[in-house]
């Protein structure tokens, strides 16, 4: 009696509970469905499952997931990608080969949680086959799995399966680029990395603070000065779109100009910001201050942060 009808509203109640990560709110739904009897009905026991492991409840996703005769794809991908998020990277693989065996066939986003999950691990072996399995499912150039597998290779060690992945990409979102220019800058390619931010920027896609910040980092990792201001100096003057500098862009910044040593410059530049520092960014400070011997900015910076300790 009314079965039908009481179906769309908990299943929108169980996907506010998972976007929310409102565990509490689960469970008494969850029980509410138990006293309706609606807790077996297929889409609503999924729609549980994929809740508890959006909640990071993996035991009570799998115990669900043990009861279900056959489970979508989506439940799957919500089981995988959740123990990735954990870290968990052994056991989503382990799902994926269960998924294979006993499941549906893995989509796009099913192929991007593995590949984070090798990339966890750092294992070209598990890696690899991802790769093969996404090429014969016609998934490769689908930007969520070419993204995830230029990400792959990268934190795996093989920078130039990355760009090649990359390039022969049809259709590079931000997330692309941004995953290419990180891929470089991680791997000390930093002048490589600049060359893809500027190749960005001229082919139309407006970079967000996430790109920002890998540019810069990489800009800071690689010593380059001179162009890692520039690109803070386009962010500053308003050039970049919408994307002003955060605290994560001073901090590259200031790490940037410790390593070469321009602490004055560092200190001149947190005097700019509209934030306030952190504390990470005045440590960083006077560690380049401690390692460049600058004892008279380093008293100045301790004076402004702990008070005058004279």
């Amino acid at each position: 009696m009314g079965v039908p009808e009481d179906l769309p509203f908990y299943a929108s109640l169980l996907d506010s509970c998972a976007a929310a990560r409102d565990l509490p709110t689960l469970r008494q739904a969850h029980a509410r469905l138990l006293a309706l009897g609606l807790a077996s009905h297929r889409f609503i026991r999924s729609k549980l499952c994929a809740s508890y492991a959006r909640c990071f409840r993996l035991r009570d996703a799998h115990l669900l997931l043990s009861f279900a005769p056959s489970a979508p794809a989506f439940l799957y991908n919500s089981l995988i990608r959740a123990h990735a998020n954990l870290g968990r990277h052994g056991p989503a693989l382990l799902l994926l080969r269960h998924m294979l065996s006993n499941g549906p066939l893995p989509d796009a986003r099913t192929l991007a949680s593995a590949l984070r999950a090798a990339a966890g691990l750092a294992s070209l072996r598990l890696g690899r086959p991802l790769h093969a399995a996404s090429l014969a499912a016609g998934l490769a150039p689908d930007p969520i799995v070419a993204n995830s597998l230029v990400a792959m290779y990268s934190k795996c060690g093989d920078l130039a399966s990355a760009r090649h992945v990359f390039d022969r990409m049809r259709h590079r979102t931000l997330a692309s680029w941004t995953a290419m220019i990180a891929a470089c800058g991680a791997h000390g390619r930093a002048a490589e990395a600049v060359e893809l931010f500027l190749r960005m920027l001229d082919e139309g896609e407006p970079p967000d603070a996430a790109a920002m910040t890998v540019v810069l980092a990489a800009c800071a990792r690689g010593g380059l000065a001179e162009a890692g201001r520039r690109v803070f100096d386009m962010m500053r003057e308003g050039r970049l779109g919408g994307v002003r500098p955060g605290v994560e862009h001073y901090t590259c910044m200031v790490d940037l100009l410790g390593r070469e040593g321009h602490v004055e410059e560092a200190e001149a530049l947190l005097g700019e910001m509209e934030e306030e520092p952190d504390d990470a960014l005045w440590r960083a400070l006077l560690g380049a201050c401690r390692m460049h011997g600058r004892l008279d900015v380093a008293e100045r910076v301790a004076n402004r942060v702990y008070g005058n300790l004279g």
